[in-house]
Formats: structure tokens, C-alpha cells, sequence
């Protein structure tokens, strides 16, 4: 399966946003757009203006790195969003934040994204008391996410358990203790941390 291996790092200063890729390291002083706020390269440091072409990429590229994603799975998404009633922009989101890595994220039982795609990987949890271990599986409302319970005796998921700290979305419960969490709405466009102006994706694909 192909994927990136490169440094995350790179990608947060070459969108010079956070994407937050690597966890609790984002919100320190030891992030590398805080210390390096331009992009990676020999040219990184010089001043451009980008084309509506360009603008719309780089819109592209960051909402994909903050998923985690390569390019022939984000498409695969847009047409299904384009194909949907409603905004096709929203929809797109909506259907990334259901994944569910992302829901693992969001209900704080995994430091980052890439943390998350790999505990599912590695089978640590259940999908309503049946074993799922695929990263894009879709989250309805209603679904109850929960660490195994051989899993759970873990020092990962007790390190987790311990510095819990995640404010969970509207559209989301979790109980700690238990390790479990529950969809109980659908995702809100509000509640996405990174500032992404999706008509932007819709326009680069609609070519």
C-alpha cells in the first residue's frame, strides 16, 4: 500500500499551516512551522504569488495531508461528495471526518491521525462488538466505537486513558474510562480546527 514516509514536518511549513500530524509535538515550542515559518527547500524563504491555479492546489494538498490521504483516495471522495445532495464541499468534509482513523482522533483515543490509522490497523478496536480494523471505514450516527479489552490493559492505552485531554466534537461522546465512544449526531463543519476553504477543491476538480 503506498504512502508517505517522508517527514511531516515538511508538509506543515510547505502548507504553512499546523496540520497537526504529529500529536502533542504541534503544540509545543518544538514545532517546525513555529521554529521555520516558511517552506522547505533552497527557494523556501522567497516571496510568491500564487495563481488561482496554485491556490486552489494548495488547498487540495493540505486538506489531504491533514486526512492523511494520497490523491487517488481524496478523489475518490470528492466524486462521491459531488455525486451526493447538497453542497459537494461539505459533503466532502463530512465524509472525511466520518472515517474511522479520523473518529478514533477525534474521541482522543490516539495522539494524531497517523497514531489512529495504525492502533485500527493493529486491530485494537471494535465497530458496534465487531472487529474493525480498516482506517476508512464510514461512522454513522449511532455507531459505538471500543478499544478491545485485551488492548486496554495495554501501557498505550493506559498512557491514552491517563493525559486524556481531547475536547470532543458536539457530534461525538466518549467515556474515558471505559474506553468507548459513541456517535451520536452528524459531523458539524464548525467543529474542524483547520481553517480549509473547500469550494477551493471543489473548483480544482470541477476543471
Amino acid at each position: 500500500m503506498a504512502r508517505y514516509t517522508g517527514s511531516v514536518c515538511r508538509l506543515c511549513r510547505r502548507e504553512k499551516t499546523k496540520l497537526y500530524l504529529k500529536g502533542d509535538r504541534c503544540y509545543t515550542d518544538k514545532c517546525a512551522l513555529s521554529r521555520r515559518n516558511y517552506e522547505p527547500g533552497q527557494h523556501g524563504q522567497s516571496r510568491k504569488k500564487l495563481s488561482n491555479h496554485a491556490t486552489q492546489l494548495r488547498e487540495k494538498q493540505k486538506v489531504k495531508r491533514y486526512y492523511g490521504l494520497l490523491e487517488n483516495k481524496f478523489r475518490n471522495y470528492f466524486e462521491i461528495a459531488d455525486n451526493m445532495r447538497g453542497v459537494t464541499g461539505e459533503n466532502l468534509l463530512k465524509i472525511l471526518e466520518s472515517r474511522l482513523d479520523n473518529v478514533v482522533y477525534r474521541l482522543g483515543l490516539a495522539n494524531s491521525r497517523a497514531e489512529a490509522r495504525q492502533l485500527v490497523v493493529h486491530g485494537h478496536f471494535m465497530l458496534n462488538g465487531h472487529k474493525a480494523d480498516i482506517p476508512s471505514m464510514q461512522i454513522s450516527k449511532g455507531d459505538v466505537i471500543e478499544v478491545k479489552n485485551k488492548s486496554k490493559n495495554s501501557e498505550k492505552f493506559k498512557s491514552i486513558a491517563e493525559n486524556h485531554k481531547t475536547t470532543v466534537p458536539q457530534w461525538l461522546e466518549v467515556d474515558v474510562e471505559k474506553m468507548t465512544g459513541r456517535i451520536v449526531g452528524e459531523p458539524v463543519r464548525e467543529d474542524i480546527e483547520l481553517p480549509i476553504e473547500e469550494h477551493l477543491i471543489v473548483e480544482w476538480y470541477s476543471k
